[in-house]
């Protein structure tokens, strides 16, 4: 049986770019990013706004490696980068005065990774 690869231009681009910088900063978190990214659809993260809500704190940085949901209510501003994000998702964070970032923009910003947290 053949093994099914990712066919998605965007994410390929973006699982070499994370482990690009991992190896550039010497950081295991954009690694760790990649290889969740690496797994099939069905493995992929899917996270809540209520999960967001419930596991980090006001004014932190997250990350998805996958999408963000828009069930449940954020109350607080925190920084989400993910993948992907559906719309109702957005319009919560930015709601709460949070951010919505993709992985690039996360790993330009802050190129070591300190105090991102995972979550998922």
């Amino acid at each position: 049986m053949k093994k099914a690869k990712t066919t998605n231009p965007e994410l390929i681009e973006l699982v070499h770019f994370l482990k690009k910088q991992s190896r550039e900063s010497e950081t295991k978190i954009w690694r760790d990013i990649a290889e969740h990214l690496s797994k099939p659809r069905r493995k992929r993260i899917t996270v809540n706004i209520s999960h967001l809500n419930r596991y980090a704190q006001k004014n932190e940085t997250v990350a998805v490696p996958g999408k963000v949901l828009g069930a449940g209510k954020i109350n607080h501003p925190i920084t989400v980068a993910a993948f992907a994000f559906s719309e109702k998702a957005k319009q919560k964070i930015k709601a709460a005065k949070g951010k919505c970032l993709s992985f690039f923009e996360l790993a330009k910003k802050n190129s070591k990774g300190l105090n991102v947290k995972i979550i998922g």
